[in-house]
């Protein structure tokens, strides 16, 4: 089981400027709502600012079964 505190801090720790927001949307620690603020994510397109999510999740993503994400620059 992953907590949302985790999900947190791993994305805040993981990218650069990051704020992350995450609801647990089953209470079964797998099914997650996301929306991350990035400065990291300015110029960037969508499909590499969710690769740097991923990564800053890594291992953590073997437990999670369903990601909602959104990002943006602000």
């Amino acid at each position: 089981m992953v907590s949302t505190e985790e999900v947190r801090r791993r994305i805040e720790a993981g990218v650069e400027g990051a704020r992350a927001e995450v609801v647990d949307t089953t209470g079964g620690g797998d099914h997650f709502d996301v929306h991350v603020t990035a400065p990291a994510f300015a110029n960037v397109g969508l499909v590499e600012q969710h690769r740097l999510v991923y990564q800053a999740l890594g291992d953590l993503m073997q437990a999670i079964h369903a990601l909602s994400l959104r990002t943006s620059a602000t």
